[in-house]
């Protein structure tokens, strides 16, 4: 039995079955979730006869860390192997002027979108990861680093609107057990129609971001496949109809690739086409990996592009390059030890 991943109510059950006390499933708790141990000795004040009990019937943890990176940053990227050889990568985000520390977490092993500029999808889709392996990510960062995690994006592997159950409920257990709100977690995908409308009638207060990354139908299929089964226009609708529901305003993820979507007549289309969806921009300059020849845009570029856009009305962000000297690109690190 694993411990890790479990709600109170779900170690209470376990323990009143091995004839214990439900107290005890509070301390095993604070244990895990609070103190981030990652061995059933460091409850230590669970008596030594328990502890040898339990340790025959649980452990905290299966997960391992397989490879560590620390970039100049701070910024920490992981590969976590799960028992059954299976690896992802997640990553611990830390930005010097804000108190927030950001686990970014995968979703799947692989991903099936297999957007053109990003490596997971060259190594294909696996697997779907449960529950508790998604929020084993984020106790594997807290663990090694002894830190609180503050703040989870799933913007790591995979498609977590193809995993949409799995990843609702590992919120859940971020919500409940981990005490991260519900404002402070960030759902991205490609453009998943279906989820997106399930996750309007649920009225989450998470975010929404929407990998984006063109201002129309033909540009945005010659990057991401998904765009033949769910066309932007389709998207489009999905994502007034979400904003009429919850209220809640979207966060449009675009990466920027030079030459190809970085161009002026691109943001005056991009800007038209967002004009009616309440939303913020998050810019994006491309970050190169070795499966493709797309480039990082100039800075002169990227600040015409954002300045077009806010031109329109828009909030407009060029988020921060991180974990630049170690293999961030999603899927990089993975790809080099799978």
């Amino acid at each position: 039995m694993i411990l890790a991943g479990m709600t109170l109510n779900e170690l209470e059950d376990f323990v009143t079955g091995i004839k214990a006390t439900k107290f005890r499933a509070k301390q095993i708790h604070n244990w895990i979730y609070s103190k981030s141990v990652s061995d059933i000795d460091e409850m230590t004040n669970l008596s030594k006869d328990f502890r040898e009990e339990l340790k025959k019937i649980a452990a905290v943890t299966d997960t391992k860390i397989k490879v560590k990176q620390v970039s100049k940053d701070s910024t920490i990227k992981y590969l976590l192997e799960y028992p059954d050889g299976d690896c992802v990568e997640t990553v611990l985000m830390r930005f010097d002027n804000r108190a927030n520390l950001t686990a970014c977490v995968s979703s799947q092993v692989g991903c099936a979108v297999n957007c053109s500029f990003c490596a997971t999808g060259k190594g294909g889709f696996k697997r779907n990861l449960n529950y508790k392996e998604i929020v084993e990510q984020v106790l594997a960062i807290q663990r090694d680093t002894g830190l609180k995690v503050t703040n989870v994006v799933f913007m790591g592997q995979g498609e977590p609107l193809l995993n949409l159950d799995n990843v609702l409920k590992a919120i859940e257990i971020f919500n409940n057990e981990l005490q991260i709100g519900a404002r402070r977690i960030t759902i991205s995908t490609s453009g998943i129609i279906p989820g997106i409308k399930k996750l309007a009638s649920l009225e989450l207060q998470s975010t929404l971001a929407i990998s984006l990354h063109a201002s129309n139908h033909e540009l945005r299929k010659q990057i991401m496949p998904i765009e033949n089964k769910y066309p932007i226009n389709e998207l489009k609708s999905a994502l007034t109809e979400y904003v009429q529901k919850t209220g809640r305003r979207i966060t449009i993820e675009y990466i920027l690739i030079h030459g190809f979507n970085d161009t002026v007549p691109v943001a005056k289309e991009l800007a038209g086409f967002l004009k009616d969806i309440k939303c913020n921009i998050n810019l994006i300059p491309y970050n190169s990996v070795i499966e493709n020849d797309y480039k990082k845009p100039n800075n002169a570029d990227i600040m015409k592009f954002k300045y077009l856009l806010e031109h329109s009305g828009k909030k407009v962000t060029v988020r921060l390059e991180r974990g630049a000297d170690i293999d961030a690109a999603c899927g990089q690190l993975r790809g080099k030890q799978v």
